[in-house]
């Protein structure tokens, strides 16, 4: 059954009538009943060995029935939209989308004349897309089920620069990405997880609950797994259920950040610095370290790895040649300062984003 995402609010009113002459008063009691279920939808493992992925579909954009496969992305706010396939063509040019005035309206969606720029990866590999502010509803999840949000802020893109190379590339919605991270887009400040704009029910937190990814379900076509995402967090998510809570701090641009304060050992070393739990790292952690070489590479098979959050949270795991592959760098070269450890660490832990109070919860399996 499709279960569609919505405010549900009962007001159930208890009368109760006094047992005496006509002339009692009837006595009404309104009793407010809240619901605590959180909406659960499945997404796609995709990929195998170091290039795996976890997707959301996307089936409506505006007024169109889509077919798209987004980025899961916890290192990322907000949601990035290939405008080619959803706005007709001759609007699209290499400088930008064409029209006139402060905004139009195709195909169900609003585009603004606001543009921005985000950038991927870092100084010695970085993609750039280029696109504007867009307005749309937008319905997420498949036959599955699915939850539907009346009007969500898009970066819609109409160009991709591979500035290390320096050409523009086709990706034919390959870079769509569905960035659930706690701030804000580097783009436009308006633009934000798209999960804050589905409405929740009423006992419920803003945020979400992902489940732990299992690596059997990964695959080169796709596999559907039911129940990996909830959309709303109980109390009991938030104080009982065995995460340990992060608070989150704001450096202003772009927001409450999903960074975290963290030591990591290795072979004998010891780093401390911010680290990236990133379910869109499909391939490599990178361990930043200023100390590394430009030559470190990879680190080698049966290297033991652990990370200790300021709040007590540890997971320890070793290299292989196939998974857990681990690069140590140095941020001085990449221009990055962040330890990113990608979608390997949400095979073995469960992870939980509180929006409204700005926290990230991390669980041991």
């Amino acid at each position: 059954m499709k279960r569609k995402l919505s405010g549900l609010f009962c007001l159930v009113t208890l009368i109760i009538i006094a047992d005496s002459c006509s002339k009692d008063k009837t006595i009404v009691k309104p009793v407010t009943i809240t619901n605590n279920t959180p909406v659960t939808l499945g997404l796609y493992e995709y990929g195998t060995d170091s290039g795996r992925r976890v997707f959301m579909p996307v089936t409506k954009i505006g007024t169109q029935s889509v077919n798209y496969f987004t980025v899961f992305d916890t290192g990322s706010s907000g949601m990035t939209m290939d405008a080619h396939g959803i706005i007709p063509a001759s609007m699209i040019t290499t400088s930008g989308i064409q029209f006139t005035g402060d905004s139009t309206v195709v195909n169900g969606i609003t585009i603004t004349s606001q543009t921005g720029k985000l950038s991927y990866g870092n100084q010695t590999s970085l993609i750039e897309e280029y696109g504007y502010l867009a307005y749309a509803p937008i319905t997420i999840g498949d036959k599955n089920a699915t939850s539907s949000a009346k009007r969500v802020p898009i970066f819609l893109y109409y160009r991709v620069y591979d500035k290390t190379n320096n050409k523009d590339i086709t990706v034919n919605h390959s870079l769509d990405i569905f960035g659930v991270g706690p701030g804000t887009s580097y783009a436009n400040s308006l633009i934000a997880s798209p999960l804050t704009f589905f409405n929740i029910n009423s006992g419920l937190t803003s945020g979400f609950k992902l489940a732990v990814l299992q690596n059997n379900n990964f695959s080169s076509t796709g596999t559907y797994v039911a129940g990996l995402l909830n959309i709303g967090l109980t109390s009991s998510d938030i104080s009982s259920n065995g995460f340990i809570m992060h608070p989150l701090s704001n450096p202003g641009i772009g927001g409450y950040s999903p960074n975290i304060p963290s030591t990591i050992t290795y072979s004998g070393q010891t780093v401390t610095g911010d680290v990236l739990f990133d379910t869109g790292t499909p391939q490599v952690s990178i361990i930043e370290n200023k100390l590394a070489t430009t030559s470190t590479g990879n680190l080698p098979a049966n290297t033991v790895v652990t990370v200790t959050t300021n709040r007590g949270f540890t997971y320890t795991y070793t290299t292989s040649n196939t998974s857990n592959l681990t690069a140590v760098e140095n941020p001085n070269v990449t221009g990055d300062y962040r330890t990113i450890f990608g979608i390997d660490f949400f095979v073995k832990n469960e992870y939980l984003t509180d929006y409204t109070n700005h926290q990230i919860g991390l669980k041991n399996n």
